[in-house]
């Protein structure tokens, strides 16, 4: 009886060790990111000890790392009706809760987590600062609070102070971030995540030459540890948009580690999503668009493989396949929608309207309005839910005014200008009113001029002229956009200032300025205007006009005006 007893309790503790084992070799697959190996054995974790709640919490943690709320929510609660580690679970469910913008809730089941932990025991802080780091709406402050408990109660844990850093690294304090990397990887040379992190800080400052030597470090110790190609694969590509020159070079080297990355993690869906998002970045829309098709065979029901499609098929030049992927996305507000998939889907609807001819053609370009108007208002969408989207704007107003569809080229324009932080807002005020410029000085005779457009053109060379009061350029288009507005006397008074501030800040550059042919020819034609608007008063019209004779004696113009006056 006695032997049964003692084979029994062996048995128990076989099993027990066995368990543990697994979730060691899960915590190290998570950190190698070989997140579906984790998950397997997790899972098996699960169904060989259920009544041990800490592989669930584990499972649940990874499902979160993968954006895959709903199925980290179902784990955490199967690891809540567990006799041991239960309490972790609260930690997850408190993470869900931080996500959804409920700091309440969260800090509830962060407490339930710790209630009945013993003196010495850290780990529920530790995952609790975690959770705070890792949250899709962070709170660094208190990642850190939490994680310095544990600090306190045992100050060289390895897994605290990469913790640590991580919060400091998340919250912009890169010297704490360093001390409590290198700290961690002195008390375990095995946590080479705590040394990859090290090149991480290098590569934000932009030390890429020395970030990529602290990786090539890591890869000394071991040539097979996954994210320290990922972190090559992201370094390289910043190094590459900081050194034009090398663009081209270090982008090809980014999506190589990253190939090498993914060899060394898996090809799982979350995985490739992860790629497909680097791509983005790296502006491979062929591999994308490969990429994309592959994971639609592996599950075509997640909605992100559409934002893949979309972005793709617009940059390889299907437009139709692009608006037809992104408006099934877009059209499902439950969908994680972004600025940038509205912006890509009215790229795609103006590729569709706007048809392309040869350059050379003077066949003229017919827009479908209808369809331009629905790309007009999904692109400001793009901007009112990411004003930095704004900077885009400007290359496609552009490439439309290029092809004289001045009108089509102030409506982008005028979306551009709706941040007036971005980098391009005092050009594109200025094609802005140049377009509308264009779109009315030239009308067939009996058409009408846009009135309220001009006042937006006059607005927009107004807001140029503030921000660089010496772009001459900006008074002469001011004073012709406001000359079209014949029958508004403010208009017309505006017409004069801007025609004598055009005539003032040239002549306040020099002689050498003044003596160049183009400004020549726009002095004769604000006096020509000047003398027009004042043709009451004749001295002073003549005094103009004489002016304009005195620059250009045998103007046409100038000499009919001439002999009107007399």
């Amino acid at each position: 009886m006695n032997k049964v007893k003692i084979f029994s309790i062996a048995l128990i503790a076989f099993g027990f060790a066995t368990y543990a084992q697994d979730v060691e070799l899960a915590k190290k697959a998570i950190d190698a990111e070989q997140y579906e190996k984790a998950k397997t054995i997790l899972k098996a974790a699960i169904n060989a000890k259920p009544d041990n709640g800490k592989a669930a919490f584990l499972l649940g943690n990874v499902y979160l790392q993968q954006s895959q709320a709903d199925s980290a929510k179902i784990y955490f609660q199967k690891g809540l009706t567990a006799k041991e580690n239960a309490n972790f679970n609260y930690i997850g469910l408190g993470q869900i809760d931080l996500d959804n913008g409920n700091a309440t809730a969260a800090q509830f089941n962060f407490d339930q987590a710790l209630k009945d932990i013993k003196k010495k025991d850290i780990e529920q802080f530790i995952y609790i600062g975690k959770a705070f780091t890792n949250s899709e709406k962070p709170d660094f402050k208190k990642a850190i609070l939490n994680l310095n408990k544990a600090k306190v109660i045992s100050p060289n844990d390895p897994q605290t102070l990469l913790a640590l850093g991580d919060a400091y690294y998340a919250d912009k304090n890169q010297n704490e971030a360093y001390a409590s990397y290198r700290n961690a990887f002195d008390v375990d040379a095995t946590l080479i995540r705590a040394k990859m992190q090290l090149g991480v800080l290098l590569k934000g400052a932009k030390a890429f030459a020395e970030a990529k030597s602290a990786y090539d470090n890591v890869l000394a110790i071991n040539p097979n540890y996954g994210p320290v190609y990922r972190e090559l694969a992201e370094t390289y590509y910043l190094w590459g948009n900081n050194d034009k020159a090398k663009y081209k070079e270090y982008t090809e080297q980014a999506l190589q580690y990253y190939e090498k990355y993914m060899s060394l993690t898996d090809y799982s869906l979350a995985s490739r999503m992860r790629h497909a998002d680097f791509l983005i970045l790296a502006k491979d829309y062929v591999a994308l668009e490969k990429e994309a098709e592959a994971m639609k065979k592996l599950n075509n029901v997640n909605p992100r493989i559409l934002r893949y499609l979309g972005y793709s098929s617009y940059e390889n030049g299907k437009p139709d396949e692009a608006i037809k992927a992104l408006q099934d996305f877009t059209g499902n507000q439950t969908n994680k929608i972004i600025g940038r998939d509205y912006l890509y889907l009215g790229l795609a609807q103006i590729k569709k309207a706007v048809p392309t001819i040869a350059a050379d053609s003077k066949e003229k370009i017919k827009v479908d309005d209808v369809m331009f108007n629905k790309a007009v208002a999904n692109i400001s969408k793009a901007v009112e839910m990411d004003k930095p989207m704004a900077n885009e704007l400007n290359e496609i107003g552009k490439k439309l005014f290029d092809q004289k569809l001045y009108k089509y080229a102030a409506a982008i324009y005028e979306i551009a200008i709706s941040n007036p932080n971005s980098k391009n807002y005092l050009y594109d005020n200025f094609y802005l009113g140049y377009a509308i410029y264009f779109e009315n000085a030239y009308k067939e005779e009996g058409e009408k001029v846009d009135v309220v457009a001009l006042k937006k053109a006059d607005k927009a060379f107004e807001s140029v002229i503030a921000a660089s009061a010496t772009t001459q350029e900006a008074y002469i288009y001011r004073a012709r956009v406001n000359s079209l507005l014949e029958t508004d006397p403010i208009a017309q008074e505006q017409m004069v200032k801007s025609y004598e501030d055009y005539i003032r800040v040239v002549t306040e550059k020099g002689d050498v300025e003044l003596q160049k042919p183009a400004n020549k020819t726009k002095f004769v034609e604000a006096y020509q205007n000047l003398a027009l608007h004042n043709k009451k008063d004749k001295v002073k019209a003549t005094e103009y006009i004489n002016k304009a004779l005195a620059i250009d004696p045998t103007n046409a113009e100038t000499l009919n005006i001439q002999k009107a006056l007399k």
